[in-house]
Order: C-alpha cells, then sequence, then structure tokens
C-alpha cells in the first residue's frame, strides 16, 4: 500500500491518500480542503495516478478534518466512514466552524458507515486496520497497515506531541492510556503519519515524546 500526505486549510491537516498499486483502488483520509486550489489540487493527484477512491475515512469528526468531505462524496460517489462515538460532532460542524471563527457553514455531516475497533477496511490486495483511542474525541481512530509498517493517527499522537483534549468529548487519561496499550505495541520501525505537522516514529515517540513516557 502506498501513501501521500497533504497540508491543507488554515490549521494544516494533513489529507492523506492511500492505495493499492496493483488495483488503483483508494481512500482519502481527513479531507480538509477548504477550497477550490486546494480541491484541484487533490483530484490532481487522483486522476495523474489514476486511482479509483473507494473510500472517505475520518480519524475523527472535528471541522478541521472535514472541511473537503463533500467535495470528496460528490466528485468520487464515496460516502463518510467514522466511529460512531463522534457522530455528534458531525452534527455540530456549523457550531464548531463558529468556534474557531471561521467563515463557512458546512452542515451536518452523516457518518453512512460506521467503523470500529478490530474492522478492516480492504482495498485491492491491501488493507489498513481501525484501532479506536478515544480521547482527543470520543470516537477516535487510527489506520494501521502492517505489511507496510505505517499507522495513520489523526489528532491522537504527533511528533513529540499528542492531541488537545480540551474540547468536547475530550479526556486527557484516556488518550495517553489508549497510546500507551495501543500505539506503542506496533513496531518500533512504524511510521506515524499525523493529522498535523511531520511525520514520526513508534520507536521515536517511545524515547522521547514527553506526553506517554
Amino acid at each position: 500500500m502506498k501513501i501521500t500526505g497533504f497540508e491543507f486549510n488554515l490549521f494544516g491537516v494533513n489529507t492523506y491518500v492511500t492505495w493499492d498499486p496493483e488495483s488503483r483502488e483508494a481512500a482519502v483520509v481527513d479531507p480538509g480542503m477548504s477550497n477550490k486550489s486546494e480541491n484541484e489540487t487533490l483530484d490532481r493527484f487522483i486522476s495523474e495516478y489514476g486511482l479509483k477512491v473507494t473510500h472517505l475515512l475520518f480519524t475523527h469528526l472535528h471541522i478541521d478534518h472535514t472541511l473537503g468531505a463533500e467535495h470528496v462524496m460528490e466528485r468520487y460517489g464515496v460516502r463518510p466512514e467514522a466511529n460512531d462515538a463522534d457522530a455528534f460532532l458531525g452534527q455540530q460542524r456549523d457550531m464548531q466552524s463558529s468556534m474557531f471563527h471561521l467563515r463557512v457553514s458546512p452542515g451536518p455531516l452523516e457518518i453512512d458507515n460506521i467503523i470500529r475497533e478490530g474492522d478492516v477496511i480492504k482495498f485491492g490486495n491491501d488493507e489498513l486496520a481501525v484501532l479506536l483511542v478515544p480521547g482527543h474525541s470520543p470516537g477516535s481512530v487510527v489506520f494501521w497497515n502492517s505489511r507496510e509498517r505505517f499507522v495513520i493517527t489523526g489528532d491522537v499522537l504527533f511528533n513529540g506531541s499528542i492531541g488537545r483534549t480540551d474540547l468536547p468529548g475530550g479526556n486527557h487519561a484516556l488518550l495517553v492510556e489508549g497510546i500507551r496499550q495501543k500505539l506503542m505495541a506496533l513496531p518500533e520501525d512504524t511510521t506515524v503519519y499525523p493529522g498535523h505537522g511531520p511525520a514520526t516514529t513508534i520507536w521515536r515517540e517511545l524515547r522521547s515524546n514527553p506526553f506517554i513516557r
């Protein structure tokens, strides 16, 4: 499985496209596009690589990670996949937008396919496993690919940091526990692709992340 990231919107959200190189089946993860230019950047990449988008995945449903949801849904005919514990956040996107002083009113985002701990999302001959790691939001999930040793963590784990827990549904103790029990148990050579900022590895976070040592 291949993966490429893009940084979108004023929050610097990392949107990922991951795909099976044989079938060209692909997923868009956390579509953060906020304008026409960013939409075109994503579309150009998908077109140039001849990808067929079959999944629209969300690590969680905070507004910055969902701004481009409607574009992906309309252009590629896919429906949102997320954990149902974040359903209330999808319903509150306008409220979230107002809280962060954004000049957009995207309306509610409905989860069409609920993904849970232990689910496996298939792309042709490859797959992503779902791990539930709540705390940043109640339904935060990460996507783990064992063959290529990478994990897409959203706002659960960053390079040298962890997600904030002061937003609705946040829980610091629960987040740290989940990171220690699930993410730090992954192979140390696993690449971590976070929701913001540069990539890191499990090895590095085990040894240097001050929030989980």
